[in-house]
């Protein structure tokens, strides 16, 4: 990666609808140039194309959990358990004393309370040592997240975690809303 490509990377970060012509103005490159340069960022898999939503416009929350881990197997099969859900934002392992960092995001503060304890949970995992669940006040310097719409095709009868929703008493008493990946599913995302 060269100068020309940090230039491109850091208007694509400011505006990722820039035009290869205005690209080309900013770098000196001829707007083909700029082309063939994104094509190989995004084949060599330096910079992927995506959207990131704006968490404060849709009034969601946000919340860091951190989890110690027993073993390497019990953390793979924490991670395989919400590989596919939907308000995992992030997941990271660590090498300090929590191994496993995550970022998740809820409608509410409700639904908020409901992952951070409820059998959906990361926390409610077997083989987690200790857990800590920090919900986040305010985002600085970007309110953009990668939330995973993708995954909230409200089609399956269970979540992907394998709970079922509907014998929850927090979802029974509308203190949640539901895995948004689910037919039951009574929220925004």
């Amino acid at each position: 990666m060269d100068e020309v490509d940090r230039k491109i990377i850091q208007q694509l970060q400011e505006n990722g609808r820039t035009t290869f012509e205005e690209l080309g103005k900013k770098t000196g490159f001829t707007s083909m140039g700029v082309k063939k340069r994104v094509d190989k960022l995004l084949e060599e898999e330096i910079i992927k194309v995506s959207t990131s939503i704006n968490l404060k416009s849709l009034n969601l929350c946000a919340a860091i959990v951190l989890l110690e881990m027993e073993s390497a197997d019990v953390m793979q099969l924490l991670l395989e358990r919400f590989r596919n859900c939907p308000r995992v934002v992030h997941i990271f392992t660590t090498l300090g004393g929590y191994n496993l960092i995550a970022l998740v995001v809820a409608e509410n503060q409700e639904t908020l309370q409901s992952i951070s304890m409820e059998k959906c949970s990361l926390r409610s995992s077997e083989g987690i040592r200790r857990s800590e669940f920090y919900p986040i006040g305010n985002i600085h310097f970007s309110p953009f997240l990668p939330v995973r719409e993708n995954l909230t095709h409200k089609e399956m009868m269970d979540a992907p975690c394998k709970v079922d929703c509907i014998p929850c008493t927090r979802y029974k008493t509308k203190s949640c809303v539901g895995c948004p990946a689910t037919s039951c599913y009574r929220g925004t995302l």
